[in-house]
């Protein structure tokens, strides 16, 4: 009997080690990803890292994707980045980390760090990224000025913020009332990086909008009313595909938030994974 405990015991203990990632992050991670054991298959042999938004965590922002790519054979890891301690969420039962407020530049430097952690525990090459609204855009800064471009294949955005947002009009607003947004960006400098004008848009459109060997996916929705106008999610480059939502389900309200829980936008992520293997897209 202790022999079979202490097997049982061992075995919970590897199969939690294999939970944590290289760096000793302990924060609730979504169904199906972070198995720092997981080794890519000949059929999805980069890993997928998963990028959440701004005031979100990996745990919510995720539980609809990471499960789905989990159960189609992906190794699946997803980052908190941008948090400020002592600022937490206590959705879903769980002490949860609200992220995606640093600076952008600091926290695409997360992200590479992340991203290294990754290709070092699978053995991989080149990881594929998936990011939900500044998550869709942050990796692209990691590609243009961290040197990310050799070690990503893939890049999808669900809504990104790739050319900043007006909030539909808010970040205009900003200067009749000065001592709000400043205690905003105080609390979120990512909310001021990503407004329309920054310094930190201006630093991105410097360069072009894509780095050669890099294949994006930007996935939109009409009715985006945080990233606006929508259409400025689009990226102008070689190797490019702009979707959005409503031409493939022209039924779907999907708003910035639904579209990572939209079984059509999950859809087009999946086929743009893998687009050797496309199916016709599921409308609902």
């Amino acid at each position: 009997m202790r022999r079979r405990l202490g097997g049982a015991f061992g075995a919970a203990v590897l199969a939690a080690a294999a939970e944590l990632p290289p760096d000793g992050d302990t924060v609730a991670s979504p169904p199906g990803a972070n198995d720092w054991s997981c080794r890519p298959s000949a059929a999805h042999p980069d890993p997928v890292v998963l990028v959440h938004g701004t005031f979100a965590n990996r745990y919510e922002n995720w539980l609809a994707l990471s499960p789905l790519l989990k159960g189609l054979g992906y190794c699946v890891f997803a980052l908190d980045y941008g948090t400020v301690p002592g600022i937490t969420s206590t959705g879903s039962g769980l002490l949860l980390p609200i992220g995606g407020l640093g600076a952008v530049p600091a926290s695409a430097a997360q992200l590479a760090h992340f991203i290294d952690l990754v290709r070092t525990a699978t053995g991989a090459a080149k990881v594929d990224i998936v990011g939900h609204s500044q998550g869709g855009m942050l990796p692209n800064y990691y590609l243009k000025f961290l040197g990310g471009a050799s070690k990503v294949d893939k890049l999808i955005g669900l809504a990104p913020s790739n050319h900043g947002t007006t909030l539909d009009g808010i970040t205009k607003l900003a200067p009749y009332f000065p001592g709000v947004a400043d205690l905003i960006y105080t609390v979120c400098q990512a909310c001021r990086d990503q407004a329309v004008g920054s310094d930190f848009n201006t630093t991105m459109a410097s360069r072009p909008d894509t780095v050669p060997g890099v294949h994006y996916t930007v996935i939109s929705t009409v009715y985006d009313e945080v990233v606006t106008p929508w259409r400025t999610q689009f990226l102008n480059g070689p190797d490019v595909d702009n979707e959005v939502l409503q031409d493939h389900c022209p039924v779907t309200l999907a708003e910035h938030v639904a579209i990572a829980f939209s079984p059509t936008a999950l859809h087009l992520v999946t086929n743009a994974l893998d687009p050797a293997h496309a199916t016709p897209v599921f409308c609902g």
